[in-house]
């Protein structure tokens, strides 16, 4: 209370002081509705592209379902390990977070057992960005439907489209998954190695203590037979 008081006296005697800030504000307001829009444009365009770049790509996928297979299986020994996150590569996958090597890369090899045995579930995984890409999708596409059909900004398309895109960007996120940005059929893939994550920006210290671990992946080399007569 008597902090409140000291600061309506501020604007009472000193009104210039605070005449930025409620300008700034006033400017946010006003911008709002614009930021909102081009952000769901951009969503609308940038999030199909980013998942046809994945979906192109077999062996990204391959990697991609293996990267989640090893996280399930970390988090079958050990619990939810939010702290965990991925990025699937050509040469295999980065898995992020505070994990023992030797334990990441013995829960890769598993991972790796288990979708050849037909354990295909574990190709999917509700924390993907994938997900996260589907529900901005979603919500995008929601808030710029309801501002189409009322001619209007209000904070009740946002909630909306928020709600909805909470609810059906998680199944949309795991059908994504599922059929475009993972493959679970990895019979000719083999585990080769892990390695250091190390960014280039700032090697001294990722060295020391690195922010994350590269698991190195191939595909079977298969023997060409060659008829000479």
């Amino acid at each position: 209370m008597p902090f409140l008081l000291f600061l309506l006296i501020l604007i009472f005697i000193f009104p210039w002081i605070f005449l930025p800030l409620f300008l700034f504000f006033i400017l946010i307001i006003i911008l709002l509705p614009y930021g909102f829009t081009i952000y769901s444009l951009f969503n609308l365009i940038e999030v199909p592209k980013i998942i046809y770049k994945i979906a192109s790509k077999r062996i990204v996928r391959k990697n991609h379902a293996l990267e989640h297979a090893t996280i399930n299986v970390i988090e079958e020994r050990y619990g939810e390990r939010p702290d965990l996150s991925g990025l699937a590569r050509e040469d295999g996958f980065i898995v992020r977070g505070s994990i023992d090597p030797e334990e990441l890369f013995d829960a890769a090899k598993e991972g790796l057992r288990r979708l050849k045995r037909g354990e295909l579930s574990l190709a999917v995984h509700p924390r993907c960005g994938t997900s996260i890409l589907v529900g901005n999708f979603v919500f995008s596409l929601i808030f710029l439907i309801l501002l189409f059909v009322t001619h209007t900004f209000s904070i009740w398309n946002v909630f909306a489209a928020f709600l909805l895109s909470a609810f059906l960007g998680r199944m949309g996120g795991e059908l994504i998954q599922r059929y475009f940005t993972t493959d679970p059929h990895v019979e000719d893939m083999e585990i080769i190695g892990i390695d250091y994550d190390i960014p280039v920006f700032n090697p001294f210290i990722t060295l020391v203590s690195p922010v994350g671990y590269l698991i190195k992946t191939d595909r079977y080399r298969r023997a060409k037979i060659i008829d000479i007569n």
